[in-house]
């Protein structure tokens, strides 16, 4: 399979890329801001029905915060260190959402203390520790629901309840003088089936209706993340994915609607990025080995940790791209044996690829540097690069 530049970005933001590429030494991440930008106007223009809650691990960089904080998001955290980069940027706290179910008693007194208000919960522990630490706090518990099959980054069931439980924990919640606030879910990242979240929207209905006959009017509904990101493996426009949400949500809520909110990470900065990497060196396995063995600066412990049983996977571009092509198996730089990214799933490799030539990682904005270690092998962290705005 040959990739273009072109099916992933216009000819000025290519250049753009290449041009800025050259001044540094690999392996980093290059981000176009104005492609952020488009990117969030772009979810905005087509959810006007829902706020925006940027979900910060996905790139935590203080240069997308600022921005996004510029144009009017709100944020999503998964810890207090994300809240104080966040904090720290200038965001207002009441534009904050601590997304974690996990934390600690100690991280929620000190969000609580910094302005904090709205939290999420999916166990009685965690319930009764935003009680005594956050009181009067909106929460709202988040719930099991199915889309793994379908969804390239597949979230597992370390998150969430299930749908009695969440009745139980927002009953609970209001005897322990907390405000009941809404419901959440998330039906995998990078979800490929929009209709994953008309069975999660009918859950939540059901739950809505319940929490009514016991007095408690939820008032707002997380649709978490799930929205797509430019790779190889083909996904719905984002107008379609709006405009399906928007229907199953009518259909169960009609004239009742909501607060809806949502968490997009992957869609907003995922396409604004492209991943430098080198060849290191290009090896055979034996005298009369097929495969060619593409040995990278960049791995999955320093940015493509998202190439983990080839789930995501990236369009690459190679500096030779005009060359002749033959199957060939990446691998990163560490003296670790998962180090792989693609084994099974075959990219077409120049066939004169040498040490030193580049590859470009497209549509990597999104849980590469954020992923990266930070001294695994001695390696540093991913370095990131900014252009545009």
């Amino acid at each position: 399979m040959k990739i273009s530049s072109e099916e992933y970005y216009s000819d000025s933001e290519w250049k753009l890329f290449k041009q800025e590429a050259a001044k540094y030494q690999t392996p980093f991440l290059l981000v176009n801001l104005d492609i952020v930008k488009k990117s969030y106007q772009e979810v905005e223009k087509f959810f006007p029905f829902s706020d925006v809650y940027y979900a910060v691990k996905a790139n935590p960089a203080s240069e997308i915060i600022t921005l996004l904080d510029s144009l009017g998001c709100n944020f999503d955290i998964a810890s207090i260190y994300e809240m104080e980069s966040v904090l720290a940027c200038g965001v207002k706290p009441d534009k904050i959402s601590f997304g974690n179910t996990i934390k600690k008693l100690s991280d929620i007194r000190l969000a609580y203390s910094k302005g904090l208000r709205l939290f999420a919960t999916d166990s009685e522990d965690d319930l009764r520790s935003i009680a005594a630490a956050a009181p009067g706090s909106n929460i709202y518990v988040r719930i099991l629901t199915e889309g793994t099959a379908t969804a390239d980054w597949p979230l597992s069931r370390k998150f969430g309840c299930h749908p009695d439980m969440a009745t139980d924990l927002l009953l609970l919640a209001r005897k322990l003088k907390l405000n009941p606030y809404g419901v959440s879910f998330h039906v995998g990242s990078q979800q490929r089936d929009v209709g994953t979240w008309d069975t999660a929207i009918s859950i939540t209905k059901y739950i809505f209706d319940y929490m009514a006959d016991e007095g408690i009017n939820l008032e707002m509904i997380n649709l978490g993340g799930g929205l797509p990101a430019n790779y190889i493996s083909q996904t719905n426009p984002l107008e379609v994915y709006a405009s399906e949400i928007k229907r199953y949500l009518e259909e169960d809520f009609g004239e009742n609607m909501p607060r809806i909110i949502m968490e997009p990470g992957r869609s907003l900065v995922g396409n604004a990025g492209v991943l430098i990497s080198e060849v290191v060196t290009v090896a055979r396995k034996s005298r009369v080995a097929v495969d060619r063995w593409i040995f990278l600066d960049a791995g999955k412990f320093n940015g493509l940790v998202e190439t983990w049983d080839e789930c995501i996977k990236y369009p690459l571009v190679c500096e030779k791209a005009d060359f002749t092509c033959e199957d060939g198996v990446l691998a990163g730089p560490t003296c670790d044996s998962q180090d792989i990214m693609y084994e099974h799933y075959r990219y077409r490799i120049p066939v004169n690829l040498c040490p030193g030539d580049r590859i470009y990682w497209l549509t990597a904005g999104a849980y590469t540097a954020s992923y990266a270690s930070v001294d695994f092998n001695g390696f540093p962290p991913l370095k990131t690069h900014f252009i545009g705005e």
